[in-house]
């Protein structure tokens, strides 16, 4: 792919014509700047993303946002609509960590008043919150009860006492998907995942202590109840094993399925079914299943986060509330006007997050009047960023992007820098990292990634989303 392959719609909106290739069902668009497209045009992000435009019953485009980079099947960054009465479901689309998302929590404290117990708190957290690859807790769930979550997500586990009602209010869905269905998934990630509810994982995953730096919008600020150097914390992982086992499942059964169907896709990563298929609705409802399995793991994550804090800080100042609660990774059923009609599509977002803007039904009512809170984190040591869902996100099928985005593999950063040296880094900047693995710092080094502040420009430029507060670190836990 070149540069001279796309039309330049604005300054944050390339297409790829439907005509650049025979195959292609819809015209291909990537949000980004001038700058950003080099980038994004040094890997296989923009071939893949025309593999998208392939997709039987995909709608309007192809898309990608501005922190994408090549990954399995689509790039990390694609969404694709498809229309569920004529289209297909593609579990590579979404990706091996189903339901990867972000959760934030607010506190009442300001940066002054944390400072002087940074260091135990963040050495609390690390303790409370198992971390790693393959990383469990030690005691192991029941089938019974990896059953219930896989139904019941965060909602059930605030009915068990692990978090409260608010938690689920302020969460995407609820907290749970009602497609979902246990018996779908496989005993094999269910064991996977019977240690893992309320661990961190591996690779990108993290908790951050942060403070806000800057609001944008003071009103919507208020309204989602952040203010200037308030202590926040940012939560970021997935459905572990569980969903990473349910995802390969799913594309391996799919895979032996394309003929049956009489199904062509341009690359076979994006093995699928039709969406109205037996075995297309047994995989929504496993994928589903799996995103319930995310929820419940990032409310129990951060009902240890609150347990450290408590610990720390006293009974008394205890108290860390949900701001919100958003998925990265997921097919989502989501309706949308296509040519003047009402057409219920699945929407495929993969690196990609939710952004619905006001008086959209499927916010909570607190957030009604502004729109959806959304969660864009940085790469290790760097800024993230709160944004607002507007109603111009219609474009992007309110979809925006999910974090920095990759530049280089973890390998590629291994080789150029080091553990040690990234802590140093950030040690020189104030910031505490704890990570029991050098490599996997190593692998996260900042360098690794695009500038999370110029993929925010982009999506506020662009009008996929709007900037309401930045936030920076000042502790770091990080997968391993």
């Amino acid at each position: 792919m070149k540069k001279e392959d796309l039309i330049k719609i604005n300054e944050y909106l390339w297409e790829i014509p439907k005509k650049f290739r025979s195959d292609m069902r819809v015209p291909a668009r990537v949000y980004a700047s001038e700058k950003m497209l080099e980038y994004i045009l040094q890997d296989r992000s923009l071939d893949q993303l025309v593999n998208l435009s392939c997709l039987p019953g995909i709608q309007k485009y192809g898309l990608a946002m501005p922190d994408c980079h090549e990954g399995y099947a689509s790039p990390i960054g694609g969404v694709a609509a498809i229309k569920t009465s004529e289209g297909i479901i593609s579990p590579g689309m979404q990706g091996y960590d189903i339901n990867c998302g972000m959760k934030l929590l607010k506190s009442e404290y300001l940066e002054k008043d944390i400072k002087p117990y940074l260091e135990k708190l963040t050495d609390q957290i690390q303790r409370q919150v198992p971390s790693g690859l393959g990383k469990g807790r030690k005691i192991k769930l029941s089938i019974e009860q990896i059953n219930r979550i896989l139904q019941g997500g965060a909602e059930y586990l605030v009915e068990k006492g692990y978090g409260k009602s608010e938690d689920v209010e302020n969460c995407e869905a609820g907290g749970k998907m009602e497609q979902a269905d246990a018996s779908v998934v496989s005993e094999r990630a269910k064991n996977r995942g019977r240690s893992q509810v309320g661990t961190l994982g591996s690779g990108n995953h993290f908790i951050e202590v942060q403070k806000v730096d800057k609001i944008f919008d003071q009103e919507i600020a208020q309204t989602f109840g952040l203010f200037k150097d308030q202590i926040i914390i940012m939560i970021h992982s997935g459905s572990r094993g569980l969903g990473h086992q349910v995802a390969t499942d799913y594309i391996k059964e799919f895979t032996g399925l394309m003929r049956k169907y009489k199904i062509q896709v341009p690359d076979r990563e994006f093995a699928c079914v039709p969406f109205n298929s037996p075995e297309g609705q047994r995989g929504l409802a496993a994928s589903a299943a799996a995103a319930n399995y995310a929820w419940a793991n990032r409310q129990m994550i951060a009902h240890f986060v609150r347990k450290a804090w408590k610990f720390v800080l006293g009974e008394k100042n205890s108290n860390l509330v949900s701001l919100y609660d958003v998925a990265h990774n997921i097919i989502k059923i989501e309706k949308y006007n296509i040519d003047g009609k009402e057409v219920e599509l699945a929407i495929h977002r993969k690196g990609a997050t939710r952004a619905f803007p006001p008086n959209h039904p499927e916010i909570p009512e607190k957030y009604q009047y502004v729109g959806q809170p959304v969660l864009i984190p940085g790469s290790m040591g760097t800024a993230s960023y709160v944004l607002v869902g507007t109603k111009q996100g219609e474009e992007s099928f309110f979809s925006t992007s999910h974090g920095a985005g990759r530049t280089m593999s973890r390998k590629a950063a291994t080789r150029q820098i080091s553990g040690p040296e990234v802590i140093r880094k950030l040690k020189e900047k104030g910031i505490i990292v704890k990570c029991r693995s050098l490599r996997g710092i190593a692998e996260e080094a900042p360098m690794a990634y695009k500038d999370i502040d110029n993929v925010v420009d982009v999506v506020h430029n662009a009008g996929l989303s709007k900037k309401v507060a930045r936030v920076v670190p000042l502790a770091v836990i990080k997968g391993e």
